[in-house]
C-alpha cells in the first residue's frame, strides 16, 4: 500500500498540473464557501507562490486539519449525492494533492469565531497548528510547487506562460460567477480588479471591452429537456478557428465539451467558413441527473446522459437570438386623385425594373448564397489595356490571349494548345510570398500605420504574440503591449498594400495562434506564406489588371503554383477539349 504522502503526490499528478490549476481548485472552494470577494496573488507565474483569499465562511480547527486528508469533505454525505452534485468541489483531494508538492498554509476562520486557525504543511509533511488572528473566511498559500518534484517542476513553462494560464483560469470564474468581486495580482503589480456584476451581461463588458461588448447579440432564455440555456454571441465576422473565444458554463462550472461546440456552430447555419468556430458566451442549467461531471482529473469535460436533448437546447436558443427582426407590413395608403393631365404624365414614365426588396439587416446572419452555373461573362470595360481579344506582351509571360471572365473570379485566356484559366488571387498569392522572402539579410520594408491598431486578445494568446514578436518584427510586424491583453501594431509589410488592416491583422494573427502545426507557426517562411494568403483574399479580379499581373507572375520563380501549392494557371489542350465533345466526322 502507498505511504499517504506518497498517494497524494500521485493524485497530484492528476489534479495540479500547472499553477493555474491550483487557482482553479482554491477558487472553486471559495466560491463553494459563499465568498464574495476572491484575491489571487502570484510571484514567478504561480511557480513561486499562489496565493488565494475569500470572505466565506471559513473553517473550525477540525475542518482545517480534516480538510488535508485525502477524500475527506463536507460536500457529499451518501453515494446519491454524487448524482445530483451542485458545488464546484466534491472529491476532497485538491487541498491535500496541492499540499502534498508545495510549502503550504492555511489560515482560516469561521464568521463566530474568537481566533482563526493557521495550518503549516511542507511537502505533505504537519509542521504546525495554532491560533492565528485573522478576518472571517480563509487565506490558503501554496509556495515553492513542486519543490520536492523535481521532474514535474522542469516541465513548467516560462513565467509569463504560467502567469497567462492562471488569468485565463481566473477569467473563467469571473464569468461564471459574476455576483464575485475577483482580483488579480502578479508580482505586486495589479493585473485586473473586476467589481461584482449584478447580470451575466455586464461581467462579459467587463472583460471584452466597450468595442466587441456592443456587439453582443443575445440570446433568449431558452427551456426544454431539463435544461435552460441564454447567454451571448457575436457575429459571424468574429469567428475564428480556435475555440478560445467561446466560454461555456454548466451549474456555474467551467466545461468544454463537443456537443455544446456543434450546437453553437449549427445556429450559425451558412454564416461560417469551415473550420471557424464562433464567439459565444453560454450559460447552462441542466438537471444535475443529467449530466456527469465525474469523467476527468481536473473537472473540465463531462458527460451528458441524452446530449442529443443537450444540443437542440442550444441551437434552439441561438437559432432564436440570430432570427432577423420581423419587419413591419407595408401599410397601404389611398393615393391621392391627379388631375388628368397629371394621371397621362405618369403613364408616359418609363416602367423601372421590378427589383427585390434587400434582406433584413442582421450582422450576425448571413444566408447561404445559391449556387450557380458558372457562365463566360464579357468584360464591359474591353479597354485598351488587357482587354477581350488582346495578346498580353508580358517579357516572360506565354503568349496568352486575354479572352474575357468568369463570374468575376476567373480570367480566360487563349494559349497556343488550347483554353488558359487563370487565377488572380493565387497569382497575387505567389508574388507577395516571394516578395516578403526577397529579403534574406532582414524584414521587408515595412509601412507604418496611421493609426496603430489595438488588439484584445486571450491572456494566453497575448503572452504568446509577445514573446514572438522578435520574428514578427522580421515579418514587418511590429507589435508591443498596450497594457493588460491589449497588443498594439505599429506596422505593416509594405509590400501587402492593404488600405484596411483591423480585419487582415485579426484574421491574420487568429490563423497563426491557432495554427494545428504550432511549432513552426511564427517561422519566416510560414509567416509569409500566411500573410501572402490573407492579402490575396483581398483581392478583387479585374480584367483590366490581368496583363500587368501575368507579367509580375512570371517574374516569380515559381509562377504556376501559389505559396501553398494551389495552381495559379490551369489549361485545356485541344485534344482534351475535342476528346470532352467530341470530334466532327465529315
Amino acid at each position: 500500500m502507498l505511504p499517504d504522502i506518497l498517494a497524494s503526490q500521485v493524485a497530484a499528478g492528476e489534479v495540479v498540473e500547472r499553477p493555474a490549476s491550483v487557482v482553479k481548485e482554491l477558487v472553486e472552494n471559495s466560491i463553494d464557501a459563499g465568498a464574495r470577494e476572491v484575491r489571487v496573488d502570484m510571484d514567478k507565474g504561480g511557480a513561486a507562490l499562489i496565493r488565494v483569499s475569500d470572505d466565506g465562511c471559513g473553517m473550525s480547527r477540525e475542518d482545517a486539519l480534516l480538510s488535508l486528508e485525502r477524500h475527506a469533505t463536507s460536500k457529499l454525505r451518501s453515494s446519491g449525492d454524487l448524482a445530483t452534485i451542485r458545488t464546484l468541489g466534491f472529491r476532497g483531494e485538491a487541498v491535500p494533492s496541492i499540499a502534498s508538492v508545495s510549502r503550504f498554509r492555511i489560515v482560516t476562520r469561521e464568521a463566530d469565531a474568537v481566533a482563526g486557525t493557521e495550518v503549516l504543511v511542507d511537502g505533505g509533511t504537519l509542521r504546525d497548528v495554532r491560533d492565528a488572528g485573522c478576518a472571517p473566511g480563509t487565506v490558503i498559500e501554496a509556495k515553492s510547487l513542486f519543490f520536492n518534484m523535481p521532474a514535474r517542476r522542469k516541465f513548467l513553462r516560462a513565467e509569463s506562460t504560467e502567469a497567462a494560464h492562471v488569468e485565463h483560469q481566473l477569467r473563467l470564474h469571473a464569468l461564471a460567477a459574476p455576483h464575485v468581486r475577483f482580483r488579480l495580482r502578479r508580482d505586486d503589480r495589479e493585473v485586473f480588479d473586476l467589481p461584482p456584476a449584478a447580470r451575466a451581461v455586464d461581467r462579459v463588458r467587463q472583460l471584452l471591452g466597450p468595442e466587441l461588448a456592443s456587439e453582443l447579440i443575445p440570446l433568449p432564455l431558452t427551456h426544454g429537456r431539463g435544461a435552460a440555456v441564454e447567454g451571448f454571441v457575436l457575429p459571424a465576422s468574429h469567428a475564428r478557428k480556435g475555440r478560445r473565444h467561446q466560454f461555456v458554463f454548466l451549474n456555474g462550472r467551467p466545461v468544454e465539451d463537443a456537443v455544446i461546440s456543434r450546437a453553437l456552430a449549427e445556429g450559425f447555419r451558412g454564416a461560417l467558413s469551415d473550420g471557424l468556430h464562433p464567439a459565444a458566451w453560454l450559460w447552462i442549467d441542466l438537471e444535475p441527473t443529467l449530466v456527469d461531471v465525474n469523467v476527468h482529473p481536473a473537472k473540465r469535460e463531462v458527460r451528458f446522459h441524452k446530449p442529443l436533448d443537450v444540443r437542440e437546447v442550444i441551437l434552439d436558443a441561438v437559432t432564436r437570438g440570430l432570427r432577423p427582426p420581423a419587419v413591419a407590413p407595408a401599410i397601404s395608403l389611398p393615393l391621392p386623385e391627379l388631375p388628368a393631365r397629371d394621371i397621362d404624365a405618369v403613364a408616359d414614365l418609363p416602367v423601372a425594373a421590378a427589383r427585390p426588396a434587400p434582406p433584413p439587416s442582421n450582422t450576425a446572419f448571413r444566408a447561404p448564397q445559391p449556387e450557380f452555373t458558372a457562365w463566360i461573362e464579357p468584360s464591359p470595360q474591353a479597354i485598351d489595356s488587357g482587354g477581350p481579344g488582346e495578346s498580353v506582351p508580358a517579357s516572360k509571360a506565354p503568349d496568352f490571349r486575354i479572352v474575357g471572365m468568369l463570374k468575376n473570379r476567373f480570367v480566360i485566356l487563349e494559349s497556343g494548345d488550347g483554353l488558359v484559366l487563370f487565377d488572380p488571387k493565387a497569382a497575387r498569392e505567389r508574388i507577395l510570398y516571394e516578395r516578403l522572402l526577397a529579403h534574406p539579410e532582414g524584414a521587408p520594408a515595412a509601412q507604418g500605420l496611421l493609426v496603430p491598431v489595438l488588439l484584445e486578445f486571450d491572456p494566453r494568446d497575448a503572452e504568446l504574440l509577445l514573446r514572438e514578436r522578435m520574428q514578427l518584427a522580421e515579418a514587418g510586424i511590429e507589435l508591443e503591449s498596450f497594457g493588460g491583453n491589449t497588443i498594439q501594431i505599429r506596422t505593416l509589410p509594405e509590400a501587402l498594400g492593404i488600405g484596411e488592416p483591423r480585419g487582415f491583422l485579426i484574421g491574420v494573427l487568429d490563423e497563426l495562434l491557432h495554427d494545428p502545426t504550432s511549432g513552426g507557426r511564427f517561422a519566416r517562411e510560414r509567416l509569409a506564406r500566411t500573410l501572402s494568403k490573407r492579402a490575396a483574399l483581398l483581392t478583387e479580379p479585374r480584367l483590366s489588371e490581368a496583363r500587368a499581373l501575368l507579367e509580375q507572375l512570371f517574374e516569380c520563380e515559381l509562377p504556376y503554383c501559389a505559396a501553398d501549392g494551389r495552381p495559379t494557371l490551369t489549361e485545356f489542350g485541344m485534344r482534351e477539349l475535342e476528346k470532352r465533345f467530341g470530334s466532327a466526322k465529315g
